[in-house]
């Protein structure tokens, strides 16, 4: 064999070696984010009381009602606890009627619940919280891998893979959503998902070409199953829909400008290959989701006047200026978050200043890498969409918020469509920091020098921008753990101990009832009782439960007197959340004086009916 033969078959033999040993690598890394997020999304799990959606996610799952539970009456804990209780006779379609019409949500994830519930659940016992949120916890999880993809299908870089999915590992708000049991990381997962098939169709578009038919299906089935899993799917359709609104407003441009140059030129207007041809499975595409989409609309009307959505109507009216702080709040938590809940004031101001701070020492360097990645030709169209998208998802939040009078910034899990982006373009604008040289060669070559300029920038603050990032992001996960942040909007944990010091007489818990929201409020405390007797069945400490339903102001109280001259005295008689007043003159009943403790979810009152 000649020496220039076997030089060849080593350097080949070396670069397949290099090849096989960098793929082992990345699955290495990938699987250790895995990891890592398994293990932060699991920890933990159960600590926190459920509260009254995760409530309604479980009793539908099991294909049980609310209604089942006697209002207007005095009842016992585990009358209250009843629909917690698995019935293996049971099926999809109860579940889907009970959803249906005592719910506003769709019936995806309570089906796949129901079918997970029934592998672990048995007749004789209540229902297992853990194993509700586990079913959230797997599709977190499975995010991870899946924004791995996302970035390097965005990007063409394993780099911006592996950084993406380092971040959802570690991500406070994947956390904080992964442990409830709610539909929120099978709605995200999907996100994901479309956001692949967004980007290979602007990718096929730039080389004007048609979307391959795989693809459209697949796009189509994705879109259809995000609005039967979660409706604010809908949000993340509607961003898809701008950006390729944005693409299609350049092309037409492009294609009128191209049409002007050949008037001027008359032996070229034949040769016009300018068409619009590539664009018409996109349309296939459009046409088909909405579609889809048309069986949900009688649903979506019903919502606006549905007694479990009128909060968001209400009591949330858009404030522009309360609005934008809890909508930049909530971001920043996508990827860094510090003790802020639960602690003294003083803490919670330093927190947020070194929170507020780091953000103001990122941003600049987020900034220029977006620029940078936008002016790299390989995936400037890419990056761009996703960039779009992200703006498109600002815009909808605002506008829908102030068109309908309902402030969508109020609760963290409504942003959940957004939230794969943020991380793919954090990821994607911080590579540059850890390995910037394939687009400095590029720079370089086209002689960019302002380009040069901001990537010298970048390069210079090194690898430890990134490792930074996910410091902070793994920090934000064990606040999150530790229940410094994103604490649950009740906390029966904390109303519970408040009764037990006072209960030497018979206790009466009483709630104003409108809709199944406050039998899940009212679950919370029973089931927290449940747990400050772990060895009893039964216990004279277990409160009784009253659902006092209300078709009129007065009507709740004067039914609550009623049944209150039934029990026996002294009585301990507890509002809680009782409206509309929240210190109602009972009759026979003293307010007591000493002044308790406020807490998320429970506003109380004590009397002492005699």
């Amino acid at each position: 064999m000649k020496p220039q033969s076997r030089q060849i078959k080593n350097s080949n033999q070396h670069q397949q070696l290099f090849r096989m040993s960098s793929v082992g690598l990345q699955v290495f890394l990938l699987l250790g984010w895995i990891i890592v997020g398994s293990i932060l999304r699991l920890a933990k799990l159960a600590a926190k009381p459920p509260w009254n959606d995760e409530f309604a996610t479980v009793v539908f799952s099991l294909g049980n009602s609310f209604r089942a539970v006697p209002i207007d009456q005095a009842i016992a804990l585990d009358t209250l606890l009843q629909p917690l209780q698995p019935n293996s006779n049971a099926g999809v379609n109860d579940v889907i009627q009970h959803l249906m019409t005592e719910s506003t949500h769709p019936p995806i994830y309570f089906v796949l619940m129901h079918l997970w519930m029934k592998l672990f659940s048995t007749d004789d016992e209540l229902a297992s919280f853990w194993v509700a949120r586990s079913l959230s916890v797997i599709f977190g999880v499975a995010a991870i891998p899946a924004i791995f993809g996302l970035g390097y299908l965005a990007f063409r870089s394993l780099i911006v893979g592996q950084i993406a999915a380092a971040m959802m590992a570690v991500s406070p708000y994947g956390i904080y959503q992964a442990q409830e049991a709610r539909h929120y990381t099978l709605a995200i997962l999907l996100v994901i998902a479309s956001l692949c098939c967004l980007v290979l169709a602007i990718r096929n578009l730039q080389r004007r070409e048609r979307l391959p038919v795989w693809v459209v299906l697949l796009w189509v089935f994705i879109n259809a199953l995000g609005i039967a899993v979660h409706y604010f799917f809908f949000l993340s359709l509607c961003a898809t829909a701008l950006v390729l609104l944005s693409f299609w407003i350049e092309d037409f441009y492009n294609w009128i400008k191209h049409r002007n140059e050949l008037q001027k030129v008359p032996y070229l207007q034949q040769r016009n290959s300018f068409t619009f041809t590539h664009w018409y499975r996109i349309y296939a595409v459009a046409i088909s989701t909405v579609i889809s989409n048309l069986v949900w609309i009688p649903v979506w009307q019903s919502i606006p006047d549905n007694q479990v959505t009128q909060w968001i109507f209400e009591e949330n009216s858009f404030n522009l200026l309360e609005s934008i702080p809890q909508f930049l709040a909530w971001i920043i938590t996508m990827f860094a978050l510090l003790p802020i809940e639960g602690v003294n004031v003083p803490v919670m101001l330093f927190f947020g200043a070194v929170l507020i701070g780091y953000v103001i020492w990122l941003l600049p360097l987020i900034i220029k890498g977006i620029q940078i990645q936008i002016s790299y030709p390989p995936t400037r169209w890419e990056n761009q969409a996703l960039l779009r998208y992200f703006l498109a998802a600002i815009a909808l939040v605002f506008t829908i918020s102030f068109s309908f009078g309902a402030d969508l910034t109020i609760a963290a899990r409504y942003h959940f469509f957004y939230f794969p982006v943020v991380i793919v373009l954090l990821a994607a604008a911080v590579t540059i920091c850890w390995d910037s040289n394939k687009v400095l060669e590029f720079l370089v070559s086209v002689g960019n020098l302002r380009q040069q300029t901001l990537v010298y920038s970048l390069k210079s603050k090194g690898k430890k921008v990134v490792i930074l990032l996910f410091v902070m992001g793994f920090l934000g996960s064990i606040t999150v753990l530790s229940n410094f942040a994103y604490q649950k909007p009740d906390r029966p944990d904390l109303l519970v101990p408040i009764i037990e010091r006072v209960s030497q007489n018979s206790t009466l818990i009483a709630t104003t009832h409108f809709t199944h929201e406050q039998v899940g409020e009212m679950m919370g405390l029973a089931l927290e009782f449940k747990h400050y007797y772990p060895h009893q069945n039964s216990s004279p400490n277990f409160p009784l439960f009253f659902l006092a339903h209300s078709e009129q102001n007065s009507s709740s109280i004067k039914t609550l007197e009623k049944n209150i001259l039934q029990l026996p005295k002294p009585l301990n008689l507890w509002l809680v959340n009782f409206f509309p007043t929240i210190e109602p003159t009972i009759s026979g009943c003293l307010i007591d004086s000493e002044i308790r403790p406020k807490m998320n979810g429970y506003k109380y009152r004590l009397y002492h009916c005699l």
